[in-house]
């Protein structure tokens, strides 16, 4: 396992993310160091869209299964939760990432095009706060004075708004596109429905996201924990209610109500007609826990792992 952590600042790439698994030679018949789902070398393309919080994930299973299986191309594209369920619904994917569970309209959606699909959970998350490094005042935040912030009420923000104490400056805002399941998961237990401000920068693209975080003082956003952990250098998060994301918080549900789990749908009949769709599906599931912890995020329990291939397993 290369080091993921230490590699992710520059390899988190944005919207237009392209995965492609498609170097590395094997003389063993494609079972080298890394391993191979299936025995033997399997051909083939198998192309996937969603999630920028399970990008990072993915993309590192991309990279290593190129060198187990370098006669599989694998294009992974990252279009938001939203938008990798639109291109699912379309025919156009043999899975895709989530950072939320399916809506129902998708289902609805999928039920009409004549999809059926399984739902095989990754990982979880600790949607993380954060400001600029340089902000000096904000260190912890209540659910209450996030919603304070961040659901649009007409007026311009100012940190004194929320802590008489803090600068009287205007907070400037970053956050996930409505295409981000990220952004679906805040509307959820913080915004509960309500429209967010309206002066946030929004993006799929995290990294925009970080960006702006970075160049801007007064500046605060969310995003998934992994993305965090790339660029803690230079970014500050904030404990909510006191608590932290880490692995401990966000897997014991401790840090609530911001721990959310990471999903991928993958399109049955995919994994039962495309070899390579089911071997690097296969693949994924067997390796998502050692580079979930390898990016940032929190590995399921064994067992868990294991309840996912059987449902995979289901489908060949």
């Amino acid at each position: 396992m290369k080091n993921w952590k230490f590699k992710m600042a520059s390899t988190i790439l944005g919207s237009t993310l392209l995965l492609a698994a498609c170097g590395g030679t094997d003389e063993g018949g494609g079972t080298e160091e890394n391993g191979s789902s299936t025995a033997g070398e399997v051909e083939g393309s198998v192309i996937g869209d969603g999630s920028s919080t399970v990008a990072p994930i993915l993309e590192g299973i991309v990279e290593e299964y190129a060198g187990a299986q370098p006669g599989v191309q694998v294009t992974v594209g990252v279009s938001g939760t939203g938008g990798g369920f639109e291109k699912f619904m379309q025919g156009e994917t043999d899975f895709s990432n989530a950072s939320r569970p399916i809506k129902e309209e998708e289902i609805a959606a999928l039920e009409e095009a004549g999809i059926d699909y399984t739902e095989l959970l990754l990982a979880y998350d600790g949607l993380s706060v954060v400001v600029n490094a340089e902000n000096d005042f904000v260190d912890n935040l209540t659910v209450d004075e996030l919603k304070k912030l961040w659901v649009e009420d007409g007026s311009t923000k100012m940190w004194s708004d929320i802590n008489p104490e803090w600068p009287e400056e205007e907070v400037i805002f970053y956050a996930p596109g409505t295409a981000s399941g990220t952004y679906d998961y805040f509307n959820e237990v913080i915004l509960e429905e309500g429209d967010i401000e309206s002066t946030a920068t929004l993006s799929e693209d995290d990294n925009t996201l970080v960006q702006g975080i970075q160049g801007d003082e007064n500046a605060i956003g969310f995003f998934g924990y992994a993305y965090y952990i790339a660029n803690q250098d230079t970014l500050k998060l904030v404990p909510i209610d006191g608590v932290e994301p880490n692995d401990e918080t966000i897997e014991s549900g401790e840090y609530a109500p911001l721990s959310r789990p990471l999903f991928v749908y993958a399109k049955n009949s995919s994994m039962s007609e495309n070899e390579a769709a089911y071997d690097f599906m296969q693949y994924t599931i067997e390796h998502a826990g050692e580079m979930a912890q390898a990016v940032g995020y929190v590995a399921l329990a064994d067992e868990e792992y294991e309840e996912q291939l059987a449902k995979l397993e289901a489908l060949k």
